[in-house]
């Protein structure tokens, strides 16, 4: 900016977008400061750098204005997980229901997950059958994302808002 740009001659675009033509960077600067603004670098690798005359206070906040509004538009979401067992309770899971619906409507990611404990992985056909129970219950407010599937000792199945 200014006076730190150390070539010789630079590329001049006026406030307008005209281009003012190849000077050296004296009179650039003569340019700016006739227009009461500032010789900004906005291409150094260019042969030979390309400037332009701005208000350069006024290009950085709108700068960031521009990065406020891009990260005020952005969607972040988180995976939470519920566990239950192949014996889980009717009333137990009506509870664990009410959860999944909760976290679904506020845009997060639900990892439901089957846990087996010593000779229940004998009952899969169970865990596959609760699960298969889960996403039918929640099938106005998610989609499965991913199908019920064995790791290790646990069947796991996830569910993404709709």
């Amino acid at each position: 900016m200014n006076q730190a740009i150390r070539v010789k001659e630079v590329r001049v675009i006026d406030p307008d977008g005209n281009q003012l033509g190849i000077l050296p960077i004296r009179d650039a600067l003569a340019a700016a400061a006739e227009f009461g603004l500032d010789l900004v670098e906005v291409s150094p690798t260019a042969n030979p750098p390309v400037c332009k005359i701005m208000d350069h206070g006024r290009f950085k906040y709108e700068q960031t204005k521009k990065q406020q509004e891009a990260k005020k538009k952005q969607t972040t979401f988180q995976v939470k997980e519920i566990k239950v067992r192949p014996k889980t309770g009717d009333h137990d899971l009506q509870t664990k229901l009410g959860h999944m619906r909760k976290f679904l409507e506020r845009k997060d990611k639900v990892k439901v997950t089957v846990m087996f404990r010593g000779r229940e992985i004998a009952l899969s056909d169970r865990g596959r059958d609760l699960l298969q129970v889960i996403a039918k219950e929640m099938e106005e407010f998610a989609v499965v994302e991913q199908m019920p599937k064995f790791e290790g000792r646990t069947m796991i199945m996830v569910l993404a808002p709709k």
